[in-house]
């Protein structure tokens, strides 16, 4: 096994995991829901009078943070990501993710950060369904063909 280590971020992939931690924390505490893309933007179809505007200022934060992060922070701090992919491979990808989700009935940062931390046993399994899905595709578009 060869580690690229010109892009192993292991401090900014522990910050970006506390600030997820923390952030889904919050959200539960002061909210008492669950801090799932998914359950966010499904609860905008069809709207319901009262939430929309938490969820719309939610995800319009979630679309906003790459802008802002190079507006604060200084050029080169980080590179953009590779996607060693074609444009098929990566809709393709993002449908089987959209279909996962619909099936496991919420998303992987709502089963595998607030539905583990909760215990829940249909989250370990979600999760576990997501991880070995993502494992044998990897496996299999890598290694065999």
């Amino acid at each position: 096994m060869n580690i690229d280590w010109e892009h192993f971020t292991p401090w900014a992939s522990l910050s970006g995991g506390l600030m997820l931690g923390v952030a889904s924390a919050l959200f539960i505490l002061l909210n008492g829901r669950i801090l799932g893309i998914s359950g966010i933007l499904g609860g905008l179809m069809p709207p319901k009078v009262g939430d929309t505007v938490w969820r719309v200022a939610f995800l319009l934060g979630l679309f906003a943070a790459p802008w802002v992060f190079h507006a604060l922070v200084p050029q080169g701090f980080a590179s953009a990501p590779r996607i060693e992919a074609g444009v098929f491979s990566v809709v393709g990808a993002g449908l089987l993710v959209g279909i996962g989700t619909r099936y496991a009935s919420g998303c992987t940062s709502g089963h595998g950060v607030c539905g583990l931390s909760r215990m829940s046993p249909r989250s370990m399994v979600a999760t576990l369904s997501f991880m070995g899905a993502g494992f044998a595709s990897v496996y299999v578009l890598r290694h065999l063909i």
